[in-house]
């Protein structure tokens, strides 16, 4: 099987499952299961905007937290005061990518290196934090809008249909939006990077200097890979604060910013695929070990409810035992073990000498 047909084989195969999926899991389980499934498609849109940013763009972004938390805030402000969500759900995609290309552009023009990059977004989630975790005053307001300060915008409203305020989005609805989303952004990215603008963007990941000879400008390949990204984790958000009709500057933390990164290291740089998978698979694995907290009363029962704890433990073993994510890894065994299996090509006969 040659490569372009294992790689058509294997969307073909992505669409089906995502398809299946996305029409039969509402009616196969209960809903509180499929409240847990619809956060699990906001983290892995989450997840995909590091993995194009960082698997692809090489750019090490411990700021995606501050889009994604900018993304949740717009829609949250903007719908509060307008009321039908059309205008707040484009804004919440916009503004994060409008901010994500104006720090990448001082970034990328300045020319920063990769780790002062690493520094200053994460610099830049703490600022955003810590600002909005200081706006609990009656007088911190957008419109009609408190900001609340670290008590949150609670009892946002949800999603409608375009123009029908009236017509809001249940839970059953969101699943099937979230799905369908992370669907198109999943096979949206790939016609990108397979198109001239993604191959350019992952030459500039390998030798920057090569394309920039070769007559590419890298920083603005740089500064739109940010920008796409910005915007996808604006878009995660604005699902998120209607998942929870809540959101709070825990969205900015720390915690959040570090969970984006074990996701892709768990599941595996330079793929799409992977971040997906490690987003939900640690997503399942917190809400698991959230579940079962124990009293308190010491031993191993208590340092595996420990969810920090599991998860700092599982991201060293990946980086240093799995380094290349899951994704990759099992695709190299399994590719070994195919061509073990497959019978060697028949040599040649030689040719006839002529005596």
């Amino acid at each position: 099987m040659s490569a372009r047909a294992g790689t058509l084989a294997g969307l073909a195969a992505v669409a089906a499952f995502g398809l299946a999926f996305l029409l039969l899991a509402p009616h196969w389980v209960e809903l509180d299961t499929l409240l847990d499934l619809t956060v699990y498609m906001i983290m892995s849109i989450l997840a995909l905007s590091l993995g194009l940013v960082w698997g692809y763009g090489g750019i090490l972004c411990f700021g995606q937290a501050a889009f994604f938390g900018l993304g949740a805030y717009t829609y949250a402000v903007a719908m509060v005061n307008i009321g039908e969500s059309t205008l707040p759900f484009l804004l919440a995609i916009a503004l994060p990518a409008g901010f994500a290309a104006l720090l990448g552009y001082f970034m990328f023009y300045g020319r920063i290196s990769d780790v002062y990059l690493g520094v200053i977004t994460l610099t830049v989630t703490l600022i955003l934090f810590n600002t909005v975790n200081s706006t609990a005053g009656p007088e911190y307001h957008i419109g009609s809008a408190r900001l609340g300060g670290f008590n949150g915008i609670p009892s946002i409203p949800p999603l409608n249909i375009p123009g029908r305020p009236e017509a809001a989005l249940d839970l059953e609805g969101m699943f099937y939006l979230s799905t369908a989303l992370l669907l198109a952004t999943y096979f949206g990215l790939r016609a990108l990077l397979a198109s001239r603008f993604g191959r350019v963007v992952v030459g500039v990941r390998e030798n920057e200097r090569r394309a920039e000879l070769l007559g590419y400008d890298p920083r603005l390949y740089k500064l739109a890979t940010f920008a796409i990204g910005g915007a996808i984790a604006g878009l995660a958000g604005c699902l998120f604060a209607n998942w929870g009709a809540f959101v709070s500057p825990t969205i900015f933390g720390l915690a959040q910013s570090a969970q984006i990164i074990i996701w892709v290291i768990v599941g595996g740089r330079g793929t799409l695929i992977g971040p997906i998978l490690g987003s939900i698979a640690m997503e399942w694995l917190t809400t698991t070990l959230g579940a079962n907290q124990t009293t308190g009363t010491g031993g191993l029962a208590d340092l595996w409810s420990n969810a920090p704890l599991v998860l700092g433990a599982i991201l060293i073993g990946f980086v240093l035992l799995v380094p290349r994510g899951l994704v990759p890894t099992l695709a190299d065994g399994a590719g070994r073990l195919l061509r073990r299996r497959l019978p060697a090509p028949a040599a040649a006969p030689a040719p006839e000498v002529a005596e």
